[in-house]
């Protein structure tokens, strides 16, 4: 937030690497209910809709903790 305290800058859109598309699939073919990350992937999914407070934050915490790619207007 000391960059861009209104996240102005950001689109909340949070990129999908696949590996936790792969996951959730891995654990279906094996039963292995993974509430967490399904729930995660999902969530990135939402992203890719109307832009929200909310994913321009998820974003730009995954970019900051994680060095994700952010996508800016």
């Amino acid at each position: 937030l000391d960059e861009d305290e209104h996240l102005d800058k950001l689109r909340g859109y949070a990129q999908d690497s696949g590996e936790g598309r792969w996951t959730v699939e891995a654990a279906i073919d094996h039963a292995v209910p993974l509430p967490a990350i399904t729930a995660s992937l999902f969530a990135r999914f939402a992203s890719r809709q109307d832009d929200s407070p909310q994913m321009k934050m998820i974003a730009a915490l995954r970019n900051q903790f994680g060095g994700h790619a952010v996508e800016t207007k």
